[in-house]
Order: structure tokens, then C-alpha cells, then sequence
């Protein structure tokens, strides 16, 4: 079978190799799925780089989501051969992934790969950090790097839920996409003041704000905040660590906690688990929350994959196929 793997961490374009590997053996507790379809995610750029909060087995796969069928079941057949599922593993840029029968979701029906393979990561973290900000009807959300396909997803679900969101962009051409999603604020940071701009809009700041940029971006959004407020922050994508006022947190009594998918997960009881998917999996099928695809490779072809997902301006996701 074909796989994408790295033997040192670093840029994906300089330590990624496809190659040939030997077939899969899924243990007893396990299926073996064959691959249709994976999106590229930030974390998984991070994790080559080894920079993830996962260190990496050397020699690894990349990717940590994806859809496929189940080629062959394990020992209990709990999930028939033939069955298209949904699920997280370390490294799915591959054709034959391994996973544990209990951790693999049955694919809604209607639902195309291009979006069953990112039905998981992006749409359950918004649907996550929604549910524990604890905002109600009419509180305003900050989200940094609005126009990412995360915060699309969190504008919609925010939305339905009554909640007002704010967004940071670095493209004026992104203002009118988000703003068509629901957004009721745009900011470009490249041209406009972030906290002049919210504290004008808001009259006092935001309620709450779900960073994944970091840096001095993450210090303005902090800074954005209504007395009493708390941050949230899921991401790094600035690399570099927002530098903290403590004063603000003092005087204007504000939180910050990190939100991490895995921990929040495991954190439910099974009647939550199941109703967090059943609603993310019918905002999705019935397209009350939509999900971008700019465009799709095959596998082997992850090197111009890679060049799509760098490029500026693009707005959907990258797909690799098999």
C-alpha cells in the first residue's frame, strides 16, 4: 500500500516521502479501513514540524482525520465489511488505516467524503467550545482567524444559538463571505484597530474569545474582553505565545484556559458523546452549517496538496483523496 511518512520532524515539503508499505493487520479489537478521503488541518502541519501537542513515533504517517470503508471487521464484527465510518487515528495519509472497532463512526447516509473527512476535528471543537463558553442569547464571541474553516463553523453554530460573533480577517474579500455566514462583525487587523473596533460595536467588549492565532493578535483579542470575561485557546497559529497583561486579568477579572478536542471528548459520558455527534452531523446533512473544499488531490500528490493549503486567499479545505 502507498503512505505518506516522515523520518525527522520538520517542513512538510522537505521531510514528507511517499512510499510503499506492507499491508495492515488489525488486531482483534481492531478494523481495517481503506482510506477515501483525508483534509489537511493545521494540526497536522504542526505535528510534522513536532511542534503538535502529540510528539510523533518516528517513523510516522501524517493526518489525524479521515473517512473510509471497512475492508475487514474485527473479531466481534461490530462493524460490517463494506460499512463507510469517520474517525481520528495518528497518521491517515495512507491507503489502509488500523483503528479500534469502539472509535470509528458510521458515516450519516448522504454525507460525500469531501465532507465526511472533515465532519470530525473542526465542526465538534466549534460545537465544543460553544457548548463550554457558557454564552448565551445576545453575548458577543470574538474569533480570531475568522475565515479559517473552523471559524465559518462557528459562526453558524454561534448563529443558531442567538450568539453575536465577531471576527478577525486579514483580507477585505473575506469580510463579505463571513458576513454572508452570519458574521455580524468583520475586523481586518491589517487596517483597523481590533480593540477601537469592538469596544465601538460592543459598547463594553466581548463576552468571550476563541483564540487560535496567539501572539500579539491573542494579546489585542485579550484585551477585547468585557470585565469578567474569559478566553479560550485552542490554537498557535501565529507560532509564537500571546504575551499576557496581567494587569487586564487582575483588574478586569479575566480568564484564560485552553481547549483541547481530546480532552473535551473524553471528558463526556456516552449520552453526551452521542448527542454532540447527532447535531453536528445534522447541521451538517442539512446544510444549516456548510463546510469549504477548494480542491482535491490523490494521495501521492500531496506535494502540490501542500502548495494549495500555503497558498493566500484560499478559502476551503484541501482534500487528499485515494
Amino acid at each position: 500500500m502507498k503512505q505518506v511518512v516522515f523520518y525527522q520532524t520538520g517542513m512538510p515539503e522537505e521531510v514528507l516521502q511517499l512510499e510503499e508499505a506492507v499491508m495492515p493487520e488489525p488486531k482483534a479489537h481492531e478494523v481495517r479501513i481503506k482510506v477515501t478521503a483525508r483534509n489537511i488541518n493545521p494540526s497536522d502541519i504542526m505535528f510534522i514540524r513536532g511542534m503538535y501537542g502529540i510528539t510523533p513515533k518516528l517513523p510516522s504517517s501524517a493526518g489525524f482525520e479521515a473517512v473510509g470503508v471497512v475492508e475487514k471487521s474485527d473479531e466481534k464484527n461490530s462493524i460490517p465489511v463494506g460499512t463507510k465510518v469517520i474517525f481520528t487515528a495518528i497518521g491517515t495519509w495512507k491507503e489502509y488505516v488500523c483503528v479500534p472497532a469502539h472509535l470509528v463512526i458510521p458515516s450519516p447516509e448522504g454525507m460525500i467524503d469531501e465532507v465526511a473527512c472533515q465532519a470530525f476535528v473542526n465542526p465538534l471543537t466549534a460545537y465544543g467550545m460553544l457548548e463550554s463558553s457558557g454564552l448565551k442569547v445576545g453575548q458577543w464571541v470574538l474569533v480570531t482567524a475568522g475565515a479559517s474553516a473552523y471559524g465559518k463553523l462557528v459562526i453558524q453554530m454561534a448563529k443558531q444559538k442567538g450568539v453575536k460573533v465577531a471576527c478577525t480577517v486579514r483580507r477585505d474579500e473575506q469580510k463579505e463571505i463571513l458576513e454572508k455566514l452570519g458574521a455580524n462583525l468583520v475586523i481586518n487587523t491589517e487596517k483597523e484597530k481590533l480593540q477601537k473596533v469592538i469596544m465601538e460595536k460592543t459598547g463594553e467588549g466581548v463576552d468571550v474569545v476563541f483564540d487560535a492565532v496567539g501572539g500579539v493578535l491573542g494579546a489585542r483579542a485579550l484585551a477585547s474582553l468585557k470585565a469578567g470575561g474569559k478566553m479560550m485557546v485552542f490554537g498557535l497559529l501565529s507560532l509564537e505565545n500571546i504575551p499576557l497583561n496581567s494587569g487586564l486579568l487582575i483588574f478586569k477579572d479575566l480568564k484564560v484556559e485552553g481547549f483541547w478536542l481530546t480532552t473535551w471528548m473524553n471528558s463526556l459520558n456516552p449520552e453526551a458523546t452521542q448527542s454532540a455527534f447527532k447535531t453536528v452531523f445534522t447541521h451538517l446533512l442539512s446544510q444549516k452549517v456548510k463546510v469549504d473544499v477548494e480542491a482535491t488531490f490523490p494521495l501521492e500528490k500531496f506535494k502540490e496538496a501542500l502548495s494549495a493549503y500555503e497558498r493566500e486567499g484560499r478559502n476551503g479545505k484541501i482534500i487528499l483523496t485515494s
